[in-house]
């Protein structure tokens, strides 16, 4: 019989290690810079895309190949900040070769996104993030990830990351609203279109001249 004492453990690591206090952090190839760089703000930005979806998954429960979908994506956010965290311009090939982004990504994206849509009727008007908590809540990551795509983007315009992953963001928002619009469907909740704002008589009158 093993002694407890004999059993192998897995090493625990500290979620607090105190380097950060100073107002600095280290990218994955060991470049330490301030918290506010760009770098760091695209890296925020895809982690709180990530918890936005964690948080629409919850609500997604009566479709659980969405639920599935989102899983995935949230594992490829994943690969997207270990990306942003090795910029080409300034790290060593292997481990580049360890971040490389999936170019397999983006068109998984593109066979859900065409699957969910063939599903939804046609879209004549602009429609407000509404439907239901599921589709809202899909709505909200994806304006998130709207800005996590902007914060990319400068860094791939640079060299510092690959465009697959900047592609992947960009067609993810894509998915989202696609999703945010399957879940209304599914659960039977209206779609709140866009009106246009409608003057006042009294500023109708004055943009036609007539003084009254």
């Amino acid at each position: 019989m093993v002694n407890d004492e004999e059993m192998p453990t897995e090493k625990r690591y500290k979620i607090y290690t105190k380097t950060g206090d100073s107002g600095t952090a280290s990218l994955y190839n060991g470049q330490r810079l301030p918290k506010d760089a760009v770098y760091f703000q695209a890296l925020g930005d895809v982690d709180e895309l990530n918890s936005a979806l964690g948080l629409a998954s919850e609500w997604c429960t009566a479709q659980p190949h969405v639920q599935e979908q989102l899983a995935v994506i949230q594992s490829r956010l994943l690969d997207v900040g270990s990306a942003v965290a090795t910029p080409a311009t300034s790290t060593h090939q292997t481990k580049l070769q360890q971040t490389r982004f999936d170019e397999g990504a983006t068109p998984l994206l593109e066979t859900w996104l065409d699957e969910l849509d063939s599903h939804l009727p046609p879209l004549f008007n602009f429609i407000l993030p509404s439907g239901g908590k599921a589709s809202a809540h899909l709505h909200m990551a994806r304006s998130i990830c709207r800005r996590a795509e902007r914060s990319v983007v400068p860094l791939t315009r640079e060299g510092h990351v690959d465009q697959q992953v900047a592609i992947f963001l960009n067609r993810l928002s894509d998915y989202l609203f696609t999703a945010a619009r399957f879940m209304a469907h599914k659960e039977g909740r209206p779609e709140v279109i866009y009106k246009k704002a409608v003057a006042p008589p009294a500023v109708a009158a004055a943009a036609r001249g007539d003084s009254g």
